[in-house]
């Protein structure tokens, strides 16, 4: 008999999971958090290089983040990369640090990023059926080829079906949590 694990579909489909909170990771909120500049590339020596490759962010209060740039060369570099971001921020420079308070959201802009919250999670959400999908197609070939019997592949089938529910049942989670969160005023 071959060997159909359910297990590796979940895991790719959890890795959908985990990929959409990084986005929302990098979705803004009300409150500075470290990991909105996650998505942040700084030019630096001829290259595309992470934010946290050429200083360290912190966040000294609830409305302020603050990046410490290790080589005072490349301050103006972060900084014109933290203003053409499209997070909407204003660094202050300070030497080699930079402190970035964070505007209070206007109502459009939170309504914006709920959206844009929305599109992420329906993403996601894509990625679990295509996952989902390929497993179907794989049940179905071991059972033309005779890898598996009919109610095997029915038994997978369930199994794969209840997997992807409560994948996009936690995606729906996230979303609601996330939305929650930028609403907050």
């Amino acid at each position: 008999m071959a060997d159909f694990k359910v297990a590796e579909y979940r895991k790719r489909m959890d890795g959908a999971l985990a990929a959409l909170k990084s986005e929302f990771g990098g979705l803004r909120t009300g409150r500075a958090n470290a990991g909105l500049l996650d998505g942040i590339h700084v030019n630096a020596y001829g290259s595309e290089v992470p934010l946290n490759q050429v200083g360290s962010v912190s966040v000294p209060e609830a409305r302020m983040l603050m990046v410490s740039v290790w080589d005072k060369t490349m301050v103006a570099a972060v900084e014109k990369a933290l203003r053409q971001s499209t997070l909407g921020l204003n660094p202050i420079t300070d030497g080699q640090t930079l402190r970035i308070p964070m505007p209070p959201l206007t109502e459009e802009r939170r309504r914006d990023l709920a959206k844009v919250a929305g599109t992420y999670s329906e993403n996601a959400k894509i990625a679990v059926r295509n996952v989902r999908r390929d497993a179907m197609d794989t049940l179905k070939k071991m059972e033309k080829d005779s890898e598996i019997s009919e109610d095997e592949h029915k038994a997978h089938s369930n199994d794969v079906q209840k997997a992807t529910d409560a994948v996009i049942a936690d995606i729906e989670k996230a979303l609601e949590h996330k939305s929650k969160e930028i609403m907050q005023v």
